[in-house]
């Protein structure tokens, strides 16, 4: 069976940005999507189009075609109060590289990303963590099969929480409520 749009496909990849394995299925853990619903990079989906299990296929996705180009406009001072818990700033989170879930004023979840803390203000960076990079992918398909009913129900399996995204995931998983977040996904 070939990889194609309404499949249930597996793949294990290794994700090379800037000559640093950035991402990686685990061994015996591939990541499962429904082939063609925009869980995924449409380049990503676009280079196993029509592979069968057991290909491989290596290929470079400019920022462009990933996860966009550095938007300047997403990297922003916020005063410290904005940082407090219990009348407290949280200084344990406020490190540079540290990852911040936040909310904006329409109450819309978005990561932001340390990048400077000063006297009165943290420079936050809200774009995608790959943005502006050049993504270097390993693929290989490991499976393609027709998609089950169990398949709709909403769950990520990408791999890093077993198929169950609830909220209650292991590293690199988040709620899934609204789709995948496993930062496979756009």
């Amino acid at each position: 069976m070939k990889v194609e749009a309404n499949k249930m496909v597996a793949v294990d990849y290794k994700l090379t940005v800037d000559g640093q394995v950035a991402d990686q299925s685990r061994p015996g853990q591939p990541l499962e999507f429904i082939f063609g619903t925009g869980m995924l990079l449409p380049k990503f989906e676009a280079a196993i189009e029509g592979k069968e299990p057991g290909e491989k296929v290596a290929f470079t996705l400019e920022a462009k075609d990933g996860y966009g180009e550095v938007i300047e406009q997403a990297i922003v001072d916020l005063p410290k109060e904005v940082f407090m818990v219990d009348g407290k700033v949280a200084e344990d989170i406020l490190f540079e590289g540290s990852q911040i879930p936040m909310a904006d004023a329409q109450g819309n979840r978005m990561l932001g990303i340390v990048k400077e803390v000063g006297e009165t203000t943290v420079k936050m960076d809200f774009n995608h963590p790959m943005a502006g990079k050049t993504l270097n992918f390993e693929v290989e398909v490991v499976s393609v099969r027709d998609v089950t009913p169990e398949d709709l129900q909403g769950n990520c399996s990408c791999g890093h929480c077993g198929g169950d995204c609830s909220g209650d995931c292991e590293e690199g998983c988040h709620d899934h409520s609204e789709g995948c977040d496993c930062g496979h996904c756009h």
